[in-house]
């Protein structure tokens, strides 16, 4: 096993893991706070770094925990803004900055 490399960011809000405080995105980066997760309020964000992308599947989002996820591909038409861009639980996140 090699060393970890991460990403840190930079600029006024920067948003990170609860657990581990990794930056994950920045204030600038997000696009909209009107969405809903499992655990309550999520944000949409265009860019996030320091995650691992699993293999894309078709899931309905109903069951286990994640701090997010990425849209890869929308079905409805009026939701195709939201593809490759990603979903972060608020009460996953910590105001690391």
């Amino acid at each position: 096993m090699g060393m970890t490399f991460r990403q840190y960011l930079s600029g006024p809000r920067i948003y990170g893991c609860q657990k581990c405080k990794t930056h994950l995105a920045t204030l600038a980066s997000m696009m909209s706070r009107a969405f809903n997760g499992q655990h309550g309020r999520a944000y949409l964000f265009e860019k996030v770094v320091n995650v691992i992308e699993g293999e894309p599947c078709d899931r309905a989002m109903t069951t286990g925990q994640h701090t997010g996820w990425k849209y890869e591909v929308a079905q409805e038409p009026s939701q195709k803004y939201k593809e490759g861009k990603y979903i972060l639980e608020r009460n996953l996140l910590v105001d690391v900055q």
